[in-house]
């Protein structure tokens, strides 16, 4: 099953041609993406991301009964379709992928988050959004739909009723069939976002929450402890994992004695 990924070979081959070396076997190959910023081997590890289907957010739409076989949709095509279909679909750069169901953990995780945001936002100018709204952005030429576990966007945001633009702050929970396009392709493509302050990645079996912030050039900010908080600064609020955690199975969330 085929993944489209935002690095195109015209990309590539404009940064091999920046390092203006001769390669002519795999080792100096090697050699020239090692001397590339993070960013820019983060991308090409993406393009030539893994493929197994362990890495997929789900199956392709097409197994759910599309109509669409032989060729790519445009976005109004997916909104169209997305509005009578079963399940809920991303649309990665014209290919739609089918969303699996979460689990408790995740879901106890994502309500906790929202719960938390929702009080501290109320009567201000921003608002917190759960994963049944859409994210709707564009990295190059290739346009994506995705449905991210928690936004926050603030002030105006765009006329559609049924995704957002512009948010300052985004939350994924991992799971074992998402992370690595959390990780690799989300994390990439949310960066072309100008509002975005912040990107969260929170794992549901134990206590582990990733921050990267714009501000820090994207560098990561590990909490790994029920004691530790987590600072949203994009919004202003400091938030301890013993709450975001708090009745989710097999975490322990009470003070040992």
């Amino acid at each position: 099953m085929q993944y489209t990924h935002s690095f195109s070979e015209d990309r590539l081959t404009s940064v091999i041609n920046i390092l203006e070396i001769e390669m002519h076997t795999l080792q100096e190959i090697k050699q020239a993406i090692l001397q590339l910023p993070a960013i820019e081997r983060e991308s090409i590890a993406t393009w030539l991301g893994d493929t197994e289907p362990s890495h997929s957010v789900a199956e392709p739409a097409l197994a759910y009964g599309a109509n669409y076989t032989n060729r790519l949709l445009t976005a109004e095509e997916y909104l169209e379709f997305e509005q009578t279909a079963e399940l809920r679909h991303e649309f990665v750069a014209g290919t739609l992928y089918a969303m699996s169901g979460c689990t408790q953990s995740h879901n106890r995780i994502a309500g906790n988050l929202f719960a938390a945001f929702h009080a501290h936002l109320r009567g201000g100018p921003c608002n917190a959004y759960m994963s049944d709204v859409k994210l709707r952005l564009k990295a190059g030429q290739d346009e994506f739909f995705y449905y991210p576990d928690i936004m926050v966007a603030c002030g105006r945001e765009s006329a559609s009723e049924i995704y957002l633009e512009h948010p300052k702050l985004i939350i994924e929970v991992l799971s074992p069939s998402t992370e690595q396009i959390d990780r690799r392709e989300k994390a990439l493509n949310y960066r072309q976002i100008a509002t975005l302050q912040e990107y969260v990645l929170i794992a549901q079996k134990h206590p582990h929450v990733e921050i990267h912030r714009r501000a820090d050039g994207w560098g990561l900010t590990a909490l790994k402890s029920l004691d530790d908080a987590a600072e949203f600064r994009s919004i202003g609020l400091s938030l301890p994992l013993r709450q975001m955690y708090e009745d989710v199975p097999n975490t322990r969330t009470t003070t040992p004695t």
